[in-house]
């Protein structure tokens, strides 16, 4: 029996029953109409603005998921100069602020382009551009050549709430990840 995603057969063939979403995904277009007709009314710059902050919150709360945080003001240094605002008196953000708004802004600005493993691979050395992650030498834009879990707890009472693909099959499962996301196919089914 599967634990995992990526232990059952057909696990790269996302599919949505289009049936059970469809009024939420209804509802939830016709409110962001209404929020974009909002914002147009707000004019040029406080547009820029909430479109600043919208990218601030993104990338400072991506990096909590993760347990890491990040100072906001650097954050907005950074986004500030990659989008050409003006960021005079703007506390200046370090490397790793910058790799982590550099992945976020691809990620959203440029969701248009294909996924590749060259892409993934440019985030990961963005997101790791010492090679460590906290005092752990790591692999940096490749795909790992070990075991991954993702485990929680002290020793002798260890949880593993994730085992990841292991490594071996990593570059195949990825191929077919990079497949089904870059295809045109519908996810749902009527």
């Amino acid at each position: 029996m599967a634990t995992y995603i990526h232990q059952l057969k057909n696990w790269a063939d996302f599919q949505w029953k289009e049936k059970d979403f469809i009024s939420l995904l209804t509802e939830v277009r016709n409110l962001q109409g209404k929020l974009m007709g909002k914002v147009e009314l707000l004019g040029f710059k406080l547009k820029d603005e909430a479109n600043l902050e919208t990218l601030i919150q993104d990338v400072v709360q991506s990096s909590e998921i993760e347990g890491e945080i990040l100072n906001p003001e650097q954050v907005r240094s950074s986004i500030a100069t990659r989008l050409g605002l003006e960021d005079s008196g703007l506390q200046h953000s370090d490397r790793h602020v910058d790799g982590v708004v550099e992945m976020m802004l691809d990620a959203t600005q440029n969701n248009d382009k294909r996924l590749s493993d060259e892409r993934l691979f440019g985030w990961h050395a963005a997101l790791f551009p010492t090679g460590r992650s906290g005092m752990y030498k790591i692999e940096v834009a490749k795909w790992r050549s070990g075991d991954m879990q993702v485990v929680s707890g002290g020793m002798a009472r260890e949880i593993v709430h994730y085992e990841a693909p292991k490594a071996e099959l990593l570059a195949q499962e990825m191929k077919q990840f990079l497949d089904w996301f870059n295809s045109e196919s519908n996810l749902y089914e009527s």
